[in-house]
């Protein structure tokens, strides 16, 4: 199968303002992935700022942004709110090296928000106190408060993103449809976000109840082709539930401006170990999927409204769980789904050569549990906020 395709990116000059993303693939490395039939990979990550003693959002980002290293500026951005930040990975084709480059942009963020008086902290919500954020000084971002009023309370919402490159969006559209069934357990294993406002909320990522509040937000629809894509992506745009193509915020969708499948419904992990297992099984799941297209199996078609109740047991239960096993339509232990996906792309992460460290990190994984897991074991130790942030202020930094 062919790899990587260069087309032109079709979003937006408004679209491309809207996040960061990868950046483009180079012709070397896409090249390099063509002549060995691998797929390219690339993540995207959002973080919280907070004080440096408190445990409280603080809306820092400006002064966080001076102290990036000139080097890194194209791969960090701003994000919605004053209180976060992005940064974007340069594609790769080794897991060691988006190991590499984020381990970096972790180290050096967190560096940078130590010395303008703020800590990063990979979450996907809040756990502490603080001010309803306002948002970036950025025309784009004031129009969708405008439009869009308090859909996004407190201090912002953080995801992890992972681009997988696709031959052609023809083939992207078909993933998308055999993406549907596996989104919800890769949702389990990211969930990061049980405390909001210095309480638990009930669910393993809170996050993803209050992104449910945006009108696009939700599993992606099962469509026949790319024209209906298209069809589909302009008719939400004229009816003014989204700006443009960048506010197409589908569990996965088409990339505006890269030749990418983009997997989008997870909260950002708390520690490398967690984003490099997600990006690896979902960089092997689509590389598993295309196979399926070009084989012309069809994508099973599973009903719109069992598709949101995976997601929502996703949200509330992460791995510590239940969730639906699509084949049978029943209730399982969300771990043992979690193994069968590792299972079923594992020729993948052997032909990606990812599959030692991908079993690895699947064991650590396994042993101490999601990170909503993690900040609830500490809190019930110590019932203590400040001790979770402090938690994952060092997973977020990483070993020093």
């Amino acid at each position: 199968m062919t790899a990587v395709s260069r087309w032109s990116p079709g979003g937006t000059p408004a679209a491309m303002e809207s996040a960061a993303g990868p950046t483009t693939i180079p012709d070397e490395l896409a090249e390099q992935a063509e002549s060995q039939h691998l797929l390219t990979l690339g993540v995207e990550e959002e973080y919280l700022l907070v004080d440096a003693v408190e445990p409280r959002s603080v809306e820092a980002v400006e002064d966080v942004f001076a102290q990036v290293p000139e080097d890194l500026r194209d791969v960090v951005q701003h994000e919605f709110m004053r209180s976060q930040i992005e940064v974007a990975s340069p594609p790769q084709l080794e897991l060691s090296g988006l190991f590499s480059a984020l381990t970096r942009l972790r180290r050096e963020l967190s560096a940078a928000a130590e010395r303008a008086g703020a800590r990063l902290v990979a979450v996907g919500a809040a756990p502490g106190p603080g001010p309803h954020a306002r948002v970036v000084d950025k025309p784009r971002y004031h129009r969708m408060r405008e439009r869009f009023g308090d859909l996004s309370p407190g201090a912002g919402l953080n995801g992890m993103h992972v681009h997988v490159s696709i031959p052609d969006p023809e083939s992207g559209v078909q993933i998308l449809n055999h993406l549907r069934p596996w989104l919800p357990i890769l949702q389990a294993a990211t969930a990061n976000s049980p405390l909001f406002g210095s309480r638990d909320t009930g669910y393993a990522s809170w996050r993803s109840v209050m992104w449910e509040r945006w009108p696009t937000v939700g599993p992606t629809p099962y469509l026949d082709d790319h024209d209906q894509y298209a069809m589909l992506v302009a008719d939400l745009e004229a009816s003014g539930a989204m700006l443009d193509e960048g506010m197409l915020y589908w569990y996965a969708r088409l990339s505006a401006n890269y030749p990418t499948v983009e997997i989008r419904m997870g909260d950002v992990c708390p520690t490398l170990d967690d984003a490099l297992l997600l990006a690896a099984l979902a960089r092997a799941l689509v590389a598993t999927l295309l196979h399926d297209v070009r084989a012309g199996v069809p994508a099973p078609k599973i009903p719109h409204p069992l598709l949101m109740a995976a997601h929502w047991r996703a949200a509330h239960d992460g791995l510590e769980g239940l969730n639906i096993d699509m084949a049978t339509r029943q209730a399982r232990p969300a771990g043992r789904l979690l193994r069968q996906l590792f299972d079923y792309v594992r020729p993948e992460l052997a032909r990606h050569g990812d599959l030692e460290m991908a079993s690895v990190l699947m064991g650590r994984l396994r042993k101490r549990g999601t990170g909503a897991a993690r900040q609830r074991a500490i809190l019930a130790r110590s019932g203590s906020v400040s001790d979770v942030v402090d938690h994952l202020v060092a997973a977020t930094r990483g070993p020093r």
